[in-house]
């Protein structure tokens, strides 16, 4: 190939990515290296990325002092993604829907787990499962046993939502069927509290706990579907029909901190609920995440572990990496079409410390 010729198909490339980027013109991935580069250049300006925010997520504001304010925390968040971004180098990270909001008020609305809540009394140990003949991927999102991703909505409800996504899978093992369970009936029935700890109690939109949730459904006797029961994100009467039970809970159990067997009782028992830090995913828009630094003792989100990959190529580390599937309830429009995946083999962000299985009866 002549000289000629290689000029010719760089120049070509350039403008294919130029193009591609144009498809879509909110920057996405915050990798700037200093003020002056978003100076010089009036795609990289903070009020030019707050203005495609506000048209791609719908955001109003009721008075100028707040517009303001809430543009002061959108500079702040895209500073933090671009830190997430060195310190993550293997996932994405930059402007997400929630941009606009402030580290606390994120954590208010959108987490909820209560991480310091005992386990319930008839919680089990799961077994210990052989993981010699493991799979290399799995999913169970392929198998026809998770749900479409939902939408939590601004309530502290993640811990409903972890319930919901594992009595479904286990009751499409037991039935075939796959149903959408009601978060809601837990949000405003499931009041389950631990008798030897202080305000323990699941709480609505003001956290909870998914072994507690499983505990409630033990003695309430089931679930409504979501289609009798909807979710509506805020508090409210209990309503519960116990006439329109869909799912039952057999047993629960807590599953062993060691990754291999989390992977067995995955592949054996259905999606897992766990819980997790979420400090990187308010910020994350897609990859294996694998943070430098993330607390493995701190949880604070509700989530569901649908499956695995052995390999996860990240780019900046020129290796494959392995790495959980988990499915959020933060919409389709958050992470990737509503998924986060976080590398394995090293109990990232605590993933492996609250793990639960749950059985369906097989009704």
């Amino acid at each position: 190939m002549n000289l000629l010729s290689i000029s010719s198909l760089l120049l070509l490339l350039l403008i294919s990515a130029v193009t591609a980027d144009s498809s879509d013109p909110l920057i996405r991935q915050v990798v700037q290296n200093d003020e002056t580069e978003i100076e010089s250049d009036p795609l990289l300006d903070p009020e030019h990325h707050f203005k495609l925010f506000k048209n791609k997520f719908g955001r109003t504001y009721d008075t100028e002092e707040e517009h303001e304010y809430r543009l002061t925390v959108f500079k702040s968040n895209l500073r933090r993604a671009k830190r997430h971004q060195v310190l993550d180098p293997t996932a994405k990270h930059g402007v997400t829907k929630f941009s606009d909001l402030t580290p606390s008020e994120f954590r208010k609305k959108y987490l909820g787990l209560k991480s310091k809540l005992k386990l319930p009394a008839d919680a089990n140990k799961a077994p210990i499962l052989p993981t010699s003949n493991l799979p290399q991927d799995f999913d169970w999102r392929d198998k026809g046993a998770v749900t479409p991703v939902k939408n939590q909505g601004s309530c502290g409800s993640c811990w409903s939502f972890s319930t919901t996504g594992a009595l479904e899978g286990s009751h499409f093992l037991q039935t075939g069927e796959l149903v959408s369970l009601s978060e809601q009936q837990l949000v405003d029935c499931d009041h389950e509290c631990d008798p030897a700890e202080y305000n323990s109690c699941d709480s609505g939109c003001n956290g909870g706990l998914m072994n507690n949730a499983f505990e409630y459904i033990l003695k309430a006797g089931g679930l409504q579907k979501e289609a009798d029961y909807p979710y509506t994100g805020r508090d409210g009467t209990c309503k519960f029909d116990k006439s329109k039970i869909a799912a039952s809970v057999a047993n629960f159990s807590v599953v062993s901190t060691d990754e291999d067997q989390i992977a067995a009782n995955l592949v054996t028992n259905g999606p897992l609920a766990i819980g997790i830090n979420a400090a990187w995913m308010q910020t994350y828009i897609g990859q294996v995440s694998c943070p430098y630094i993330c607390s493995k003792t701190k949880m604070d989100h509700g989530v569901l572990l649908v499956g695995y990959g052995s390999a996860g190529y990240a780019p900046l580390r020129f290796k494959e990496k392995p790495y959980w599937i988990i499915k959020n309830s933060w919409g389709e429009d958050w992470g990737e079409d509503g998924y986060y995946k976080l590398c394995s083999g090293y109990n990232a962000c605590g993933m492996d410390t609250m793990v639960s299985a749950v059985v369906s009866t097989n009704t």
